[in-house]
């Protein structure tokens, strides 16, 4: 829809108004005369996102009812907008922030940047690979936002950093597997890093076969592109006081392309699988925002980065493998390769990063999509204090996670007959729980961790109001305001 959008005063901007339900404009205040008109127009309701011209340089943007109002309505309203503007061919808007609502519940700052967040995310689409044949038609160059309202001002800009990482995640995670492999992976990551500070460095294939990583080894050795460890690294000049002690580690799976292995998926399983790189994309996408933000918070992300081939050294089931914290894997299913990468990333981070809290993001179970569907990312967080600020986070954001549960008796169930534990156990029981499982033995126990489960979230199957058939960098928001909030920033 739009190249870019960009906060700057465009030449004679759209004047852009929102209106609830059943309301009449109060006398003087802005826009009235605009928003008069617009409820004069036969079958205009003030739906959510229903958009009707006053004139030819207002637009009023319906809400719904007043007392029905939330930031996920204002949200929707954004995104269904982006069609109407484009239609119009719209380059400048002016947005007048929603009048008289409670700003004890909705401040003017975290509506702007709600309202840009999903302006911009619904803006974006995947035409990078059009070719001479393309129907669709072009997308306009720039949108330039404004608003006179310094509070809903500020938030967009918070808001456009933020999507801006939304969308570098969902046009890696659209590259496809011809393109992207895992060197490629850590180019991309290198050129982004550059344009907003971050240090990024590779642990290359070599040198993770010397620190015996032999998950993230094994998986990606029967490929000609071979597996590597992206190291992004966010160090802000300023630190909080509330995070003078802290470093959160984020880790992501990247696997850029997954056949299953030996295990090899059948009847079509395989189309897809670029999505399977989604966690180490969103965590770039992540790192990407902070680093734009400024937020006061040491933050490290890890992306081991492998693609799961079939060839004459590629791993196999009843292989039995050491991982970089030395423990023993039999391996049952090749395609449970996921948390086999993901299991040495978190070794490595607890050995030498000294984290006082890890998250990690994966596409790492069909189970959690049978459990949770498209609704919901599984967690799996038994430390109270990081699985409140995850779904503290979650809930402000929208992107919602529902904990499953981790006992023992799931780590018991892990164990092997010939090593020390499985990667998967074929009787397929807690499906979903034996990834989270399995990654247990990989984090120290004293260092509070969180697993987040995007299986079902990561990509949607067909287009809706925010997001177009594709990836949905579902992950970038939530973790991106745990920081803020966290960081008191």
């Amino acid at each position: 829809m739009y190249k870019s959008i960009q906060i700057a005063a465009g030449t004679r901007p759209l004047q852009l108004h929102f209106a609830f339900a059943g309301e009449k404009a109060p006398k003087g205040a802005r826009g009235a005369e605009a928003l008069d008109a617009a409820r004069s127009l036969p079958g205009f309701k003030c739906e959510v996102g229903e958009c009707a011209p006053a004139g030819a340089r207002d637009l009023v943007v319906g809400l719904g009812e007043r007392k029905d109002f939330t930031v996920a309505r204002l949200r929707t309203a954004a995104a269904k907008l982006v069609k109407t503007l484009h239609r119009r061919g719209a380059t400048a808007i002016a947005v007048h922030a929603p009048q008289g609502l409670d700003k004890r519940a909705f401040d003017a700052r975290s509506l702007g940047q709600t309202f840009a967040e999903a302006l911009a995310i619904a803006a974006w689409r995947v035409d990078f690979f059009d070719g001479t044949a393309a129907t669709r038609p072009a997308a306009l160059a720039k949108l330039a936002v404004s608003s006179h309202d310094k509070g809903f001002a500020e938030g967009m800009h918070d808001g456009l950093a933020i999507a801006e990482g939304v969308n570098a995640a969902r046009r890696l995670g659209a590259t496809p597997p011809n393109v992207c492999n895992p060197q490629w992976m850590a180019r991309a990551a290198a050129a982004l890093g550059r344009t907003v500070g971050l240090r990024v460095r590779t642990i290359d294939f070599a040198q993770a076969k010397a620190m015996g990583m032999g998950g993230l080894v094994n998986v990606g050795q029967g490929s000609a592109a071979k597996p590597c460890l992206i190291v992004v690294e966010y160090r802000p000049r300023t630190v909080s006081r509330a995070c003078r002690n802290e470093h959160l580690v984020l880790v992501g799976k990247t696997i850029t392309y997954d056949t299953g292995g030996y295990s090899l998926k059948i009847n079509n399983g395989m189309v897809g699988m670029k999505y399977d790189k989604s966690g180490g994309t969103n965590v770039l996408g992540t790192m990407l925002a902070i680093a734009r933000m400024k937020l006061p918070m040491k933050v490290t992300a890890l992306l081991p980065a492998a693609e799961n081939m079939v060839a004459s050294d590629s791993y196999r089931p009843d292989d039995i493998i050491t991982m970089h914290n030395g423990v023993t894997v039999e391996v049952t299913n090749t395609d449970a390769e996921g948390r086999l990468v993901l299991a040495d990333a978190l070794s490595y981070a607890c050995e030498k990063l000294e984290p006082t809290a890890i998250i990690d993001m994966a596409t790492l179970t069909g189970g959690v999509v049978v459990a949770l569907g498209h609704f919901s990312a599984g967690m799996f967080c038994e430390h109270d204090g990081l699985r409140k600020r995850v779904e503290e986070a979650s809930e402000a954001t929208g992107e919602r996670v529902w904990r499953l549960p981790l006992w023992n008796d799931h780590r018991e169930y892990m164990r092997s007959p010939h090593a020390d534990i499985l990667n998967s156990n074929p009787a397929r029981m807690a499906h979903p729980i034996q990834g989270a499982a399995f990654l247990s033995y990989f984090v120290e126990k004293q260092v509070p961790w969180c697993h987040l489960d995007i299986a079902g979230v990561a990509n949607v199957d067909s287009a809706n109001d925010q997001f177009v058939k594709g990836p949905t960098g579902w992950g970038v928001r939530t973790l991106v305001e745990l920081v803020r909030r966290w960081s008191g920033a």
